[in-house]
């Protein structure tokens, strides 16, 4: 059966150039792996380029490759250096480019009208929010007057990531790297039917909107803070039988413990934040692709503020949840989201296990939480106890 399984997937991918879809063959499936086709939903298409080709986001740039394009032709429409773009994208300067091809630029050209597409996510308020925190004075900067630019254009998704290849990669693998279908990276990222990437070559991933992750099965997977119901000990229900052995020698009588009183603070921690609730960690840490951590808790709890500080900002994300951003000591930023019910506005003074809201409702129900410092997001895992 696995030989036939697996003769199978050799013809689906030798067929592959003659599909007008790209599937998301996982070759997991052949164990007891995961396939990645319907992991991920809603992903945005791809912006439309200015009349040079050019997408801008607010960290970096790409050009969309035109009929009949070099590396060449795109350095001399775009005033770059030919060979410091090819070697920044891993191809010779000379070699045609797919019609839709991404090209990334190593450096920012001139903005189209309207500035770069502007983003939402937590990086880019965090940031404004410590700018503004710290700005004790206005500085103005006297600039020659210019008629008014076009809003800039806008998307609901994060700012897509950039994934440089690396020797030996597919684009399967990077497609379950990021849980991202392969469909998705080829129609980004103007690949050919033969789905070849290059060594070095610059894809963006797209992402979508943040969301709690799917429970791989509802039969398997419990809500968070709900566990296995502990078994009953059979001396419970059976009674021990009764000791009547004569010890050798007579036990020495335990004294009283002297009556220190009744504990009344918590044990001391050395941790630079308290936990914002209390629960377990149903998403860790990973760098690009979630900056915090989800705890799952219920709906309703009280959510704490890690530390005293100071609200930077008060916002909300594209689907209108409420995102708090508190500034501590030592530049330090604490952001949490999933939240309802705000019990503090913008500027408001917050001291450490003050509540800040409550989490909302969800299957399952968290609390995102992140440490920042700038735009560099920390894991929480060192700063919590």
């Amino acid at each position: 059966m696995a030989l036939n399984r697996l003769l199978w997937t050799g013809v689906a991918a030798v067929s592959l150039v003659a599909c007008d879809t790209v599937p998301d063959f996982d070759l997991r499936d052949l164990g007891d792996g995961f396939d990645t086709s319907a992991a991920v939903a809603n992903l945005p298409d791809r912006p439309t380029p200015d009349a040079r080709g050019v997408i801008s986001y607010p960290n970096y740039q790409v050009v969309v490759a035109q009929r009949d394009d070099t590396i060449r032709t795109i350095a001399t429409r775009l005033n770059l250096d030919a060979t410091t773009l090819a070697s920044f994208n891993g191809i010779e300067p000379d070699v045609a480019l797919r019609q839709g091809e991404i090209i990334a630029l190593p450096s920012r050209v001139a903005e189209p009208a309207g500035g770069p597409i502007q983003t939402l996510d937590i990086a880019s308020v965090a940031t404004t929010a410590l700018e503004r925190v710290d700005s004790a004075q206005p500085t103005v900067t006297t600039l020659p007057s210019a008629p008014a630019a076009a809003p800039a254009p806008t998307q609901s998704s994060p700012e897509p990531i950039q994934h440089r290849v690396q020797p030996g990669e597919t684009i399967f693998q990077i497609g379950r790297l990021y849980n991202v279908p392969v469909q998705n990276l080829t129609e980004w990222n103007g690949l050919g039917s033969d789905l070849t990437i290059r060594e070095g070559q610059v894809l963006l991933v797209p992402r979508a909107g943040a969301r709690p992750p799917a429970a791989t099965s509802t039969n398997d997977v419990s809500e968070p803070g709900a566990g296995s119901e502990t078994p009953v000990p059979p001396s419970a229900t059976v009674p021990l039988p009764e000791d009547d052995t004569i010890p050798l020698v007579e036990p020495t009588p335990t004294p009283e413990a002297p009556d220190l009183g009744t504990a009344t603070q918590e044990p001391a921690t050395t941790a630079r934040f308290i936990r914002p609730v209390e629960g377990s960690v149903i998403r860790a840490f990973a760098p690009g692709r979630n900056e915090g951590i989800d705890i799952g808790v219920a709906a309703g709890t009280a959510v704490k503020a890690a530390d005293a500080g100071s609200v930077a900002a008060v916002t909300t994300d594209t689907n209108g949840v409420a995102i708090v951003v508190i500034k501590h000591a030592d530049n330090l930023l604490t952001v949490y989201t999933n939240l309802e019910g705000l019990t503090v506005e913008k500027n408001d003074s917050v001291s450490r296990g003050q509540t800040i809201g409550t989490v909302k409702a969800g299957d399952p129900s968290f609390v995102h939480f992140e440490v920042r410092r700038g735009l560099e997001a920390l894991d929480p895992a060192e700063f919590l106890p």
